[in-house]
């Protein structure tokens, strides 16, 4: 695999004494084990970020919302009516 950034890390000895150890069980060097972990790690937090919960009266309420047919109030009315007189169409 090309590197193509490089990224420095400071460790303290137990820190590194711990992932020196992880890295041999897994038999791989410790700068592979932390980039594979800190990439599954990543992943993880940007995949659970990337969701949205809803608790169940949200989601009832949300799901409502997509049933019901939209009526326009009066602000987005007169928007509309203002892009009208504005906009030429070709």
């Amino acid at each position: 695999m090309p590197t193509a950034e490089r990224f420095d890390l400071k460790m303290n000895a137990d820190e590194k004494a711990i992932v020196a150890q992880a890295a041999a069980l897994m038999g791989t060097t410790m700068a592979g084990f932390v980039r594979a972990a800190a990439k599954e790690k990543a992943q993880a937090l940007l995949e659970r970020e990337a969701r949205l919960t809803l608790t169940g009266r949200d989601f009832a309420a949300f799901a409502q919302a997509l049933d019901t047919a939209f009526a326009p109030n009066a602000a987005l009315k007169q928007a509309l009516a203002q892009a009208r007189r504005r906009v030429r169409r070709a």
